[in-house]
């Protein structure tokens, strides 16, 4: 697992885009897609794991964009 992280969490009636350990939110905006578009521009620019949450705090999708540390033999 990476160590960064980019997270995609509800906030009230909108998404909240944040990363891991930091103090305040990078974004918050009205729509899922578009939080989920944003966030993935910064994991990749970061090379982090993305994070997507469900409404109900699950998680929803994971996706790394940084170093595969374990890749598949074949």
């Amino acid at each position: 697992m990476s160590a960064k992280q980019v997270w995609v969490s509800p906030f009230g009636g909108d998404w909240k885009i944040h990363s891991a350990g930091a103090g305040r939110a990078a974004a918050i905006v009205d729509d899922k897609a578009e939080a989920f578009e944003l966030a993935r521009e910064i994991a990749i620019n970061k090379g982090a794991e993305l994070i997507v949450q469900n409404l109900d705090g699950k998680i929803g999708l994971k996706n790394s964009y940084g170093k595969d540390y374990c890749p598949p033999q074949g």
